[in-house]
């Protein structure tokens, strides 16, 4: 009977591509036929031909037993048969394991060649259980004669230590014997062996350390000296008297061997094991940084890849040594490989310092920048100007490396060098903002929310910086360009929002304020977000507020036509707007509106001084006394309307544990439920509202009469409202039944108790009003009604805002402000024993004010003030008024 072979098989496979599945189908059915036979050889053709189909994806669970039959075969070239399918097919969980315990053990015992087949199977296939039955035997062939034997069982034994880790105890004296051996392949194998088992527990084999040094002095094998090399870099941590005993001898590897893989491995050992520390390990240091820098520069990727991952193990204890090859670094920013990519990028920030800072961001802003699209090129290109040093390999412009993926994490790195911890290494703030508002020209990602938070944060932290910063925003919101692109993808929209709100809050800074109005309310804002629209009406309203009260200062006649124009334009301009769909530029774009129309209306009936004075010289009707026009005024009011509304408080960066450290109110559950979940309501929920139908409400009150009819029909009220009764109870109702009712409406009243839609009336119904019990309130002691504001000089002039800021030193407000606890609370809770006299130095913040002080004079006593309560229609009993 003709059978197929392996060949066979394959030669079939190949000519049947078509119909591949019926033609394997059928090969199954011949092996299940072949390898439930007697003859030994057909068995084992029929394994090997299912452990070639099991490569191809098809199970042979199912055969496991016949392969145990294979492994059992007396020949060696049937017995690898098995061995093979067994180790490709067999599982930890497979179920005839636990048959191959005494055929491991009688082929262990059998002749060379069955024993170097039974361990290239058994380093596959072991078990806990097999391991812990089999390790005796595997520790006895360590000392087989034949050498191919010993290095077979070392790396057996191995494998049965990872699965059975108690046999160590017993393993360990052999294996260290094994470093003496006399066949140098049996030594590599026993070093590669105690390498993987010292990287687990290194402790356990510290008392190797005399061997391996000997091995690493003496061999010339430069593969187990890599071993060696990286097993003293597992010990050397745990025993410190080894660094310096190490220290020769890898200097000396890493000076003459022209081996790649064992000078980084000397290297990459040098790090870990903490022989870079301290005055001796400065030449070794250099020595490394110096071979790494020529992999960094090597055509091979791998090294490349490596090289940058030492030097950011490095960086930490000697970055003065990776600066100097800053330049070779930041061109494999550049590189095709992401992978190197990433990796540079992952140095350049741990090598970051306050020295290096603005050479390595403008290197990275310029690889952003000659990827950059054209239609944003103003930033850019005065960037690139001011590069300097050139960057070594710098980008083509629309280069297919810079992904947008790879441009947003460029980006977002170069935002964490200079926010780390607290802008640590920003020495200049005014270079920075310029950084960022450049980052937001040619980044071309998705990366505004970013430096919005960045820009609002260090406005607010570095008081040092605000002029500058708000000229910088000044420039960027007078740029039409930037909101045309707003539109386009990775535009950096939300800076615009950050630069209206620094230019709103610290209106101060700005040197002509009135000239940045028509840029925030221009008409085409309205193609930006809801966020950033609404943003500008709050700025544009700020910024008039602090030009209109700093005009209010140095009034003249003259100024008046230009404050009308500039209150008529914000009012067209902002009407539009408060017709917006969206919510939040319609509320202020209203209340912008109508605030300004009282402005515009003070300012109509605003009468300037001169024509006052004419009219009174004149004799007219409209003359004034001298007093008069003493007492008001010289300027519209109006004007100071606005801006203390805004400059009551100063925004100052809060602390990032300022929430953890405020006092939790006494009696206050955190954890407790505001609306507790609906209990489960009764089905007769029905009969409860016939209940409430049929209550009878009835309110008496004095001088309230109610006409009443009978039958449900409807009442009126003494002024005609009217009032729609409640059914009253049924007369026949037994007691039970009210009883019941009650107990239900109680139930209903109590589970509706702490609902925000259902409103309780607990007001007490039967309580009479008794007009003797109100408390007559004196305010004899309240200060004087102010005329108006007190003239000071608190406000800056916009004159100083020309003087030019030194930007040699930054003061940062790293901490923020912090509750005052509480004492503050207990300050809130307990009610003023009586109210202080309010002054400007009172209110923590200085108020302008332009009226004079000597309306009333201080000596003038204040008339009572008499609260006299209101007429009411009694009964048969007396009007009372409330004494003086």
């Amino acid at each position: 009977m003709w059978e197929r072979t392996l060949q066979d098989l394959v030669r079939g496979l190949r000519a049947n591509k078509k119909d591949e599945a019926k033609f394997i189908a059928k090969a199954v059915d011949e092996i299940r036929h072949e390898i439930k036979t007697d003859d030994m050889e057909l068995k084992a053709g029929a394994v090997l031909k299912l452990t070639y189909l099991d490569m191809l994806g098809y199970d042979m669970s199912w055969a496991s037993f016949h392969v145990v039959e294979v492994m059992s075969s007396p020949k060696v070239h049937l017995k690898s048969i098995g061995y093979l399918a067994a180790a490709q097919s067999f599982e930890q969980d497979t179920d005839v394991l636990m048959l191959t315990t005494n055929l491991l053990k009688k082929d262990l015992s059998s002749n060379p060649a069955d024993i170097a087949v039974t361990l290239d199977g058994l380093s596959h296939i072991v078990t806990p259980e097999l391991a812990r039955d089999i390790a005796p035997e595997l520790i006895a062939m360590l000392n087989h004669s034949r050498p191919n034997i010993r290095k077979r069982a070392i790396l057996a034994l191995y494998k049965t230590l990872v699965k059975y880790p108690d046999a160590i105890n017993l393993a360990r004296a052999r294996l260290e014997e094994k470093l003496d051996d006399l066949d140098p392949s049996v030594v590599a194998t026993t070093v590669n062996v105690l390498c993987e088992l010292a990287r687990r527990n290194p402790k356990d084999y510290l008392a190797l350390a005399p061997k391996l040094f000997h091995l690493l002095t003496s061999s010339t094998n430069n593969w187990m000296l890599i071993k060696i090399v990286k097993l003293f870099g597992s010990l050397s941590p745990h025993e410190p008297r080894l660094v310096k005993k190490l220290q020769p001898p890898i200097t000396d590897l890493i000076s003459t061997t022209p081996a790649i893989s064992l000078l980084y491995e000397c290297v990459h050992t040098c790090i870990i094991g903490g022989m870079l520390q301290g005055p001796s390990g400065d030449s070794l240091a250099r020595m490394c940084v110096s071979k790494l820098a020529a992999f960094i520069q090597d055509a091979d990727q791998n090294l490349k890849y490596i090289a940058l991952l030492a030097m950011a193990k490095i960086v930490p204890t000697h970055p003065h040594l990776i600066t100097e090859y800053q330049d070779t670094i930041i061109a494999s920013v550049n590189d095709q490989d992401i992978s190197i990519r990433m990796r540079a990028l992952d140095l350049l920030s741990a090598m970051a310092n306050r020295s290096n800072l603005q050479s390595i961001v403008q290197q990275l802003l310029a690889h952003l920048v000659g990827d950059a699209p054209s239609s944003l090129p103003t930033a850019g290109q005065s960037l690139v100007q001011s590069v300097s040093p050139v960057v070594i390999g710098a980008p083509k412009p629309n280069s297919p490396s810079q992904s947008p993926a790879y441009r947003l994490t460029l980006a977002q790195r170069i935002l964490n060098l200079c926010s780390k911890s607290t802008y640590e290494n920003v020495g200049n703030f005014e270079w920075y903002l310029s950084v960022l508002v450049d980052l937001a020209n040619v980044a071309n990602v998705d990366i505004g929310s970013e430096i919005r938070d960045q820009l609002v944060d260090i406005v607010g932290r570095v008081r040092g910086a605000r002029r500058y910063a708000v000229s910088l925003m000044y420039t960027l919101l007078s740029d039409n360009s930037f909101i045309n692109n707003t539109s386009e993808e990775g535009s950096c929209s939300e800076v615009l929002w950050a630069a209206a709100w620094i230019c709103g809050e610290y209106s101060s800074e700005l040197q002509e304020p009135q000239k940045l109005l028509p840029y925030l309310l221009q008409p085409d804002i309205t193609t930006l977000a809801p966020d950033i629209i609404a943003t500008y009406i709050q700025a544009a309203v700020k910024i008039f507020g602090f030009w209109a009260s700093e005009l209010a200062q140095r009034w003249r006649d003259d100024n008046l036509p230009e404050i009308r124009q500039a209150v008529d334009s914000v009012i067209k301009c902002v009407r539009g707007l408060a017709a917006s769909q969206y919510l939040e530029v319609q509320e202020r774009a209203a209340n912008t509106v109508e605030l300004f129309s009282f402005i515009s209306a003070d300012l109509s009936s605003y009468v300037p001084r001169s024509d006052v004075s004419s009219n009174s010289f004149a004799g007219t009707s409209l003359a004034l006394d001298e007093s008069t026009l003493l007492e008001e005024p010289t300027f519209p009011k109006s004007l100071y309307l606005i801006q203390p509304l805004f400059s009551i408080y100063e925004l100052n960066p809060v602390a990032t544990n300022a929430q953890a450290n405020v006092v939790v109110p006494e009696g206050l559950d955190i954890d407790a439920w505001i609306v507790p979940p609906p209990p489960q309501v009764s089905s007769n929920i029905n009969d409860d509202e016939d209940h409430e139908k049929k209550v009878k409400k009835v309110k008496k009150g004095k001088g309230k009469s109610l006409e009443s009819s009978v039958n449900g029909k409807k009442r009126t009220k003494n002024n005609g409202e009217k009032v729609v009764p409640l059914p009253i109870e049924s007369e026949n109702d037994t007691a039970g039944e009210k009883l019941l009712r009650e107990k239900r409406k109680a139930e209903r009243l109590e589970q509706l108790k702490d609902d925000p839609y259902y409103i309780i009336d607990d007001r007490p119904k039967s309580t009479p009003e008794d007009v003797d019990s109100i408390p007559v309130v004196r305010l004899d002691d309240l200060p004087p009604i102010e005329p108006g504001f007190k003239t000071n000089n608190s406000l800056a002039s916009l004159k100083a805002s020309t003087q030019t800021l030194s930007s040699g030193f930054f003061v940062i407000d790293k901490d923020g402000e912090m509750p005052e606890g509480s004492k503050f609370l207990q300050q809130q809770q307990s009610p003023p024993q009586s109210m202080p006299n309010l002054t400007p130095s009172d209110s923590g913040s200085p108020r302008i004010s332009s009226f004079q002080d000597d309306k009333v004079p201080k000596d003038t006593p204040v008339e009572t003030i008499k609260v006299v309560r209101s007429k009411k229609k009694t009964t048969g009993k007396k009007k009372r008024t409330a004494p003086s």
